[in-house]
């Protein structure tokens, strides 16, 4: 136990920061005013017609993208069909990660000054992509409110030691790891990296999964369960029908175009869209050389400098109007529009210094270092950092 050992000045007796002092972690002390008074101004203006052109913009390309699929079927070359198919998948996918992510500014209120077109924008493009608009922006809002907490986050929560039913650390002989329960064979790595991508979207949505527990059902689609206060509930009945009337006009057209035409236009790109959704917020929020807090020793500033800045490229940046290389800003200012987070983020990076975190490591390399070096954190300790 820590007493008065510190990593850069002397903390509270109190403070278990062991691990901290052995990571070489120094808790910042940032001044949330400081890094807001930074940012030049017009940063912070949300424009309605200029957010309403970046729908235009992604709408148009799927569109396109969508009448350019309609002549895949006329080909009498199998393997060409497969090929443009896929071409199709992967395409619709990134475009309509797009959309996702306006639908997330208008959770936000960045999209508008107006919480109306907000809420009624952010609806819209929700639902269309099946996800229940009001469901999501409460226990989202709760994620930005406790970033990076052990107990309060709802993103990708760290299990503990004992919940994967290791020995204490001290009676470990595997000790800090890695450890011989978390071995893979590659083919059993590349499935579960599989499964988690492609279904653990939907799976989060009706179970909660990788956030707080709490009784009974927790989901999404349940507006008792903890998840949402008395004051939201209808809100989040709303966003159910919302969804359950998109699903059904899905059946509705597969009566008319058939139930294969709507699996291949709709369902699949469905499944890429939450892929790169899931992709890009594992990576934001899980990485091994960052910690999460105790309430003891987090607070606003904290939770959001744990935040990663990843770029996906220069193409793919852009598609999913730079919601990977501008989370840092977003978590620090949600409310500002995405197409000022770029000059934002200049700024915010010189605010912080040392503790702005920006990994350039390949994405699929970044992907898999991560799945396998960020599995557990330790049951104590005021600051705890994943183990394997």
């Amino acid at each position: 136990m820590a007493t008065k050992r510190n990593t850069q000045e002397a903390k509270p007796v109190d403070l278990d920061l062991d691990e901290a002092i052995t990571r070489g972690w120094e808790l910042p002390d940032i001044n949330l005013k400081e890094i807001r008074d930074s940012i030049p101004a017009h940063c912070f203006r949300r424009d309605t017609f200029r957010s309403f052109t970046y729908v235009l913009h992604d709408f148009t390309l799927i569109a396109i993208i969508g009448y350019g699929a309609t002549w895949i079927d006329t080909l009498s070359s199998t393997p060409l069909r497969y090929l443009l198919w896929n071409l199709y998948w992967i395409a619709q996918g990134i475009v309509a990660t797009g959309v996702w992510m306006l639908g997330h500014e208008c959770g936000h209120q960045a999209f508008s000054p107006s919480k109306t077109i907000n809420d009624t924008v952010g609806m819209i493009l929700h639902c269309g992509l099946l996800v229940p608009y009001f469901s999501w922006k409460f226990s989202h809002s709760r994620h930005h409110k406790s970033t990076g907490h052990l107990t309060r986050d709802t993103a990708f929560v760290p299990r503990t030691r004992s919940s994967y039913g290791l020995p204490p650390l001290n009676e470990d002989p595997e000790m800090d790891g890695p450890h011989s329960v978390f071995e893979e064979t590659p083919i059993v790595l590349l499935f579960d990296v599989f499964k988690f991508l492609f279904f653990g979207w939907p799976y989060h949505l009706l179970t909660n999964a990788a956030a707080q527990k709490g009784s009974g059902w927790m989901s999404h689609f349940n507006p008792n369960c903890e998840i949402f206060e008395d004051s939201q509930r209808a809100e989040v009945f709303q966003s159910i029908i919302g969804v359950f009337s998109v699903i059904g006009g899905l059946f509705y057209a597969s009566s008319i175009y058939g139930s294969m035409a709507v699996i291949k236009f709709y369902v699949v790109p469905y499944f890429y869209v939450h892929a790169w959704l899931i992709l890009i917020t594992f990576l934001q929020h899980t990485h091994y050389d960052l910690p999460h807090y105790t309430a003891k020793t987090w607070n606003f500033q904290r939770g959001a400098s744990l935040t990663v800045d990843r770029s996906f490229g220069t193409i793919l940046n852009h598609f999913h109007h730079h919601i990977c290389d501008t989370h840092v800003a977003h978590h620090f200012f949600s409310n500002m529009p995405h197409y000022h987070a770029e000059e934002a983020t200049a700024h915010i990076k010189k605010s912080l210094g040392k503790h702005y975190h920006y990994d350039a490591t390949p994405i699929p390399v970044a992907l898999f270092s991560t799945w396998k070096s960020c599995r557990f954190v330790e049951d104590t300790g005021d600051v705890r950092f994943y183990k394997n």
